[in-house]
């Protein structure tokens, strides 16, 4: 087995903790200044975390444009990222002075929210408008504080392209979803052909 100690350094050629969990869904986020000017960035560290009422979260490595917007407004668009628009939210993590348009930048058309006032990926099949619940900066073991935000958002408003709808089932694979991988360039797309059931031991009772 290969050891090492995170606070002493990895030894390989790439840090290896993001290949190992993963991979890992795309948290595209969508915010706006106060003034109004759009934002879209991608964040690898992202998840679902709560079904009632539903809440998401990403971390972010930094006070980037993104929490400093969230925080500010109180608002976010999780966009979903498909094989289709990978190269296009791979675009948006370009490092742009404050106020610049990635979605411009990209090549996506904005679409107007429903509840939030920040505009949606009109590209992506599925996007979650969210209000802000809590921004944690995240601390080490040993109480330490960390460069590192993680942002949470309660799903206000949900936006489902209907194909991807089958007998009012989400048909996870048909979305055709991009996931981060390990190394510096890796992604994943996800296939019927890799789909497996199983049936929980609490659902077999009786």
């Amino acid at each position: 087995m290969y050891f090492y100690q995170p606070s002493q350094g990895h030894g390989l050629p790439h840090d290896p903790l993001n290949a190992i969990v993963g991979p890992r869904p795309i948290g595209w986020i969508a915010s706006c200044d106060t003034e109004g000017r759009p934002n879209l960035a991608p964040y690898s560290f992202f998840n679902c975390f709560n079904y009632h009422p539903p809440i998401i979260g990403f971390a972010s490595t930094g006070w980037k444009d993104s929490v400093r917007n969230i925080v500010e407004t109180g608002e976010f668009v999780w966009n979903l990222t498909t094989r289709e628009l990978a190269s296009a939210m791979n675009e948006t993590s370009a490092s742009l002075p404050h106020g610049e348009d990635e979605f411009l930048r990209a090549g996506l058309t904005k679409a107007e929210s429903r509840v939030v006032k920040v505009p949606r990926v009109a590209q992506s099949p599925v996007n979650f408008e969210c209000r802000l619940s809590q921004c944690i900066q995240l601390t080490a073991a040993n109480g330490d504080s960390i460069d590192t935000w993680l942002v949470l958002g309660e799903v206000v408003g949900i936006h489902i392209d209907e194909s991807l709808l089958q007998d009012g089932i989400y048909q996870t694979a048909k979305a055709q979803p991009v996931l981060r991988a390990g190394g510096p360039t890796a992604y994943f797309a996800i296939g019927e052909d890799q789909r497996f059931d199983l049936v929980r031991p609490d659902a077999r009772k009786g």
